[in-house]
C-alpha cells in the first residue's frame, strides 16, 4: 500500500509497506529497520516480538527519541515490558501497533516534527 508521495525535506517518510518489505524515502527494505527521523535508517536483527531482546531496544534508546512507534509485524503482538526497561527509565514513550498502524503512526508524528523512531518488524 502506497502511503505518502512527498518527502518533507531532511525527514525520513515512509512511502509504502507490504507484508515483506518497507519503503522508506524511495527505498525498499526487506527486512526489520529502525527509522529515525532523519538519518539513514537502520537494519535491526530481530525479525519477530518472539526474538527481541534488552539489546535491541538499547540499540534504540541510542536514537535519542522522546516516542518509540514499535510495529511488531502483520498482527498487534506486544513485547514483554521487562525488555523495554531502558526506556522506560529515561521517560520514552512506546506505543505498540501492527507494523502498517505503525508506519501510518510514524509518518503523521515526523511530519509533526515529533523525535520518533519507528521500530519496525519486517518478515522476510
Amino acid at each position: 500500500m502506497k502511503l505518502q508521495a512527498d518527502r518533507p525535506e531532511g525527514v525520513n517518510v515512509i512511502n509504502a509497506y507490504t507484508r515483506q518489505s518497507v519503503s522508506i524515502n524511495g527505498q525498499e527494505h526487506l527486512s526489520s529497520v529502525l527509522v529515525p527521523p532523519s538519518g539513514a535508517p537502520v537494519s535491526w536483527q530481530a525479525n519477530s516480538v518472539g526474538e527481541l531482546t534488552e539489546a535491541d531496544f538499547e540499540q534504540i534508546l541510542q536514537m535519542d527519541p522522546e516516542l518509540v512507534v514499535l510495529g511488531s509485524g502483520p498482527t498487534l503482538k506486544f513485547a514483554s515490558p521487562a525488555l523495554m526497561k531502558a526506556l522506560m527509565r529515561k521517560r520514552i514513550g512506546v506505543e505498540t501497533m501492527d507494523t502498517p498502524a505503525a508506519c501510518r503512526t510514524y509518518n503523521i508524528l515526523v511530519g509533526e516534527g515529533r523525535r520518533v523512531v519507528a521500530a519496525l518488524l519486517v518478515h522476510p
